[in-house]
């Protein structure tokens, strides 16, 4: 096997660093990793290793996580519309021009108005826990939608998903017991020290808040799946108790061609089943998408 280094750069959009991390040849075909709340790019580490002798790798750190950077609130227009700016215009920065998608929790959003908007330049769309229906809602997102409806009243609830003990919940909730061993501490401290950084959860407060609007884009999501039949993987855990497996199995609703696999894992899946997912890639991609 061919070792291929994973890279790690930062360059500078509207003015602000944005991090990623990069390995494979650039000539191979591009697959673009979107991580989700509350972790970076680091989450990709393993997969990207696992993937890079056939293919070409970008995962960048939404601005306000893991390396990129975190202005303030008032000084950033932090919401879902213009972390998907920042994306396309790092994607720009770089020359990637067509590329497939790894879609996993905040990733979604971002990632699925870049496709519906450009679906000339996707290849292929994986989801992993990445949302596109109303049934993957899970009681969960009560206490943030009513956030949504009244910040004050429900702030000091929606602060305590910002915890420790909210964050080692989200890494190991839905992991079998055989498989918890395979989860490392080192992802919950790491993601629980950049939200404990001066600033960030108000950051991640105004993204809580901000999350309502993604619902709105969601029948331009399953418009494009209908019209442009992008060929879709979805790798979900079966027992996540944030997004739960009905949003999974809804993708088939407008993409009967989409394969479904629903893994015994939780929120988190590439930690626990990270080889099978990134076998699931190659075997996909292979069949699915044409080579450049």
């Amino acid at each position: 096997m061919t070792v291929h280094p994973i890279r790690h750069a930062t360059v500078e959009i509207q003015g602000l660093p944005v991090f990623y991390r990069e390995a494979g040849d650039p000539a191979a075909p591009t697959l673009v990793l979107l991580h989700g709340f509350p972790s970076s790019s680091a989450m990709f580490r393993d997969l990207i290793a696992d993937l890079a002798d056939d293919h070409h790798l970008i995962a960048p750190d939404h601005i306000g996580f893991g390396q990129s950077a975190m202005p303030p609130v008032d000084e950033f227009e932090y919401g879902f519309e213009k972390l998907t700016e920042v994306t396309l215009a790092l994607l720009d920065e770089l020359g990637v021009d067509r590329f497939a998608l790894y879609i996993q929790d905040y990733g979604a959003p971002i990632g699925l108005r870049i496709a519906s908007r450009h679906p000339g330049r996707v290849t292929a769309i994986i989801s992993q826990s990445g949302n596109a229906y109303m049934e993957g809602f899970t009681p969960f997102w009560e206490v943030l939608f009513a956030h949504a409806k009244d910040r004050a009243a429900h702030e000091p609830a929606v602060r305590e998903l910002l915890t420790a003990e909210a964050t080692r919940w989200q890494h190991t909730h839905g992991v079998p017991a055989e498989r918890l061993e395979r989860v490392s501490p080192d992802a919950w401290v790491l993601d629980q020290a950049y939200l404990d950084r001066p600033g960030n959860k108000e950051i991640q407060l105004q993204l809580f808040w901000d999350y309502q609007f993604n619902l709105d884009g969601y029948p331009a999501f399953q418009e494009y799946f209908r019209t442009h039949r992008p060929p879709v993987l979805v790798a979900w855990g079966e027992n996540d108790e944030i997004f739960g497996p009905d949003g999974a199995t809804a993708f088939a609703r407008d993409l009967p061609d989409a394969e479904i696999h629903l893994l015994d894992a939780g929120h988190f899946a590439l930690a626990t089943h990270g080889h099978e997912i990134a076998g699931l890639i190659r075997d996909f991609l292979g069949r699915r998408v044409a080579p450049a």
